[in-house]
């Protein structure tokens, strides 16, 4: 009975009954995959991502081989054939980005970034990442030209535009030379682990993260929440800070401007209280030190460490703060203050100067205590041995005096030169 219908409905009964099979197949196989995929994570994502590309593929694959196994005859059948081919060829491209992004995926999940040694995490996620967006264009590449090639008229047009390759080539490198040079300056970021998503970078002045970096661009998560696109080629081209390439830790600087009078080592005692009192402090380094002393005040620096820059930022912070009530609350004769030599003014009398206060017949008065109190803090002209201070050498010193302080200095420290040196 059934060969007594013509062949166009015995077609469309075959590839019906065959595209029902196919997808009853695939369905049993994508229920034992999520099955298996219970005790193992690789299977489950297989059977995710691959559910409806092989169900695609497998309709194209059915009515292929229905049209194939039937004898209708007519203008359609061939158009209808190279159509399917067409399809077969993007599901086939289709299942096949899938699976290698199931596989770029299990790597990227064997390697954790939110632990805290990523270093080489960040490197492998950064690798991933660009080889998955290479192998995903390579795919559409390849896809393109199969399903090119199908067409006589294009195979043609091939053949003919052979003569004319070297001129188009010399015109499209020209056109796409910058494209090019973003995708060459991208995978060489990726395996030169110059850069690697999540790095701490200054770019333009500006203090960001490195959220995404892809073929043509690279994308900064600014401390502020605002982003900021770059070329990829700007990177291999131009120079940044890079403050997370070898270790997340950083030495950050605060500096204040104080009086003459300031008492050097109560404030460098101060500030070793002042770390020792916040969980931002790493327990590097801790820092006082002098680093310039001209017109009317004196420069000092607090130099102290933490575990990645946004503790950094926030223990510089915290510093300069508690140093400024410290100075305002205990020694306000250290705070920058104005001089003015008057003495030479016929008819001016000096009742208070440098805090120094005086009676109505010329003898100190209130505030005279002060300015003794800043003689003695000054030693009265007498310098103060370095060694008879307690943890002088250890907070005055950035590349000596510690363990931190002579790595710091054998980082820092150029090849040594014994001609030169005698």
């Amino acid at each position: 009975m059934f060969d007594e219908l013509p062949d166009v409905v015995k077609t469309l009964a075959t590839t019906a009954l065959s595209v029902i099979f196919a997808l009853v197949l695939v369905q049993i196989v994508h229920l034992a995959v999520r099955r298996i995929g219970r005790r193992a994570p690789l299977f489950d994502q297989l059977a995710t991502r691959l559910h409806r590309p092989v169900q695609a593929l497998a309709g194209m694959l059915a009515v292929q081989g229905a049209l194939h196994a039937t004898t209708a005859a007519g203008d359609w059948r061939g158009p209808l054939l190279h159509g399917i081919s067409v399809l077969v060829i993007f599901a086939s491209a289709w299942v096949v980005g899938a699976i290698l992004i199931v596989l770029e995926d299990a790597a990227l999940s064997r390697f954790r970034t939110d632990v805290e040694d990523n270093k080489r995490n960040r490197r492998v996620h950064t690798q991933i990442m660009v080889v998955r967006r290479v192998t995903v264009a390579v795919v559409v590449v390849v896809a393109v030209g199969a399903v090119l090639v199908t067409f006589p008229t294009a195979r043609a047009a091939g053949a003919s535009l052979l003569a004319s390759a070297g001129i188009a080539g010399v015109v499209a490198a020209l056109a796409a030379q910058s494209v090019l040079g973003n995708v060459f300056a991208g995978v060489q970021l990726a395996f030169s682990d110059e850069l690697r998503l999540d790095d701490v970078v200054v770019v333009e002045e500006e203090w960001g993260r490195v959220e995404d970096i892809t073929l043509s661009y690279v994308v900064l998560h600014l401390w502020d929440d605002r982003r900021l696109t770059l070329p990829t080629s700007y990177f291999t081209t131009k120079p940044f800070q890079n403050w997370t390439r070898n270790e997340s830790a950083l030495l950050g600087a605060v500096e204040i401007d104080v009086d003459w009078a300031v008492p050097t080592e109560d404030m460098r005692r101060e500030l070793r209280h002042i770390c020792e009192g916040t969980d931002l402090w790493d327990g590097r380094a801790c820092v006082f030190q002098v680093t310039d002393a001209v017109g009317g005040v004196v420069r000092v620096r607090a130099l102290v460490t933490a575990t990645d820059a946004g503790t950094l930022f926030d223990l510089r912070c915290h510093v300069r703060e508690r140093l400024v009530q410290w100075l305002r609350e205990n020694h306000p004769e250290a705070l920058p203050r104005s001089r003015s030599d008057v003495t030479g003014i016929p008819g001016l009398r000096i009742d208070k100067v440098e805090g120094l206060s005086r009676g109505p017949d010329g003898s100190p008065g209130a505030g005279s205590d002060r300015s003794d109190r800043s003689d003695r803090l000054l030693g009265a002209g007498r310098a103060v041995p370095l060694d008879d201070v307690p943890d002088a050498g250890r907070d005055a010193r950035v590349f000596s005096g510690s363990a931190d302080g002579r790595e710091r200095n054998a980082a820092f420290s150029g090849p040594t030169d014994d001609n030169s040196r005698a």
